[in-house]
């Protein structure tokens, strides 16, 4: 969270950060910040104390706020490999199609979608009666182990929840996979070497967020729900829940030049007002 709520503070004041791109990573790091703040802290609690319960209503606020801010990160990440297609394919059209205006109404829409979207399952899922056994097997409120713990017909809300998640997940994706292509299409033919591994830098770490984060998602949502894939899906849930919003910072701020200039410079404007 600290790594994260620095890239934020970084991206507001430092002037040389007032670019699409950097933009899109300060939203992306308060994001993370929130969806740290939706699971950890139970999570903390549970281990300090040894209350493993929670009530319906914080499960299912717990399971809106997880599945609103992954939903949205999903959103996000398809939005910022756009902005890298966009600076690398069309580098002459970059400022007029990515100017101020549609940063803001990408970032609004992303982040409108996902509430909405969340919100009609959550209001399914919250009609729901549960009669026990109320044991989640879970970390977490995650959707598949609370929905399998209700004794109603669970049809309609598993259907509702597979378009939902299919469409706040594979669509960005489509989008992050196409943006891809095009940009391995254009640094291919570049001639120099040099430019070539300058355009790769500009989209590596952003490479690697994706991976990491569809990766672990897809293992955990798209293999089959047996008894014995089930530890193993908890196990990869870490890392798009807690692993994730932990390297973010790291990769962004470790692989990424002007970041690590701000945060340099920054800290010596600190330390010499101090």
């Amino acid at each position: 969270m600290v790594g994260n709520i620095l890239l934020v503070v970084l991206v507001f004041i430092d002037q040389h950060l007032h670019t699409p791109m950097y933009f899109f990573l300060g939203n992306l790091s308060f994001l993370e910040t929130c969806y740290s703040s939706t699971i950890m802290p139970r999570m903390l609690i549970r281990f300090l104390s040894g209350d493993k319960g929670i009530s319906i209503g914080g499960c299912i606020a717990q399971m809106y706020f997880f599945g609103f801010l992954a939903t949205t990160e999903c959103y996000f990440l398809a939005v910022m490999s756009y902005d890298r297609y966009l600076a690398i394919c069309r580098p002459l059209h970059y400022a007029m199609l990515m100017n101020g205006r549609i940063c803001i109404l990408l970032i609004a829409v992303s982040w409108i979608f996902g509430a909405l979207k969340l919100g009609i399952v959550i209001f399914l899922v919250s009609r729901l009666t549960f009669c026990g056994p109320n044991k989640i097997n879970h970390f977490f409120c995650d959707f598949t182990p609370v929905i399998r713990l209700s004794c109603d017909d669970t049809y309609v809300v598993e259907m509702t929840l597979l378009i939902f998640s299919s469409i706040g997940t594979l669509f960005p994706l489509v989008i992050i996979v196409i943006s891809y292509v095009s940009i391995i299409k254009s640094i291919l033919r570049i001639p120099s070497t040099t430019g070539k591994q300058k355009a790769f830098s500009t989209c590596s770490s952003h490479i690697i967020v994706v991976s990491c984060f569809y990766g672990s998602l897809m293992i955990v949502y798209v293999l089959p729900n047996t008894s014995s894939l089930r530890e193993v899906k908890k196990l990869f849930s870490l890392f798009y829940t807690l692993l994730t919003p932990l390297v973010n910072p790291l990769i962004y701020s470790l692989r990424n030049k002007e970041v690590k200039e701000a945060m340099q410079k920054n800290f010596k404007i600190l330390r010499c007002s101090i």
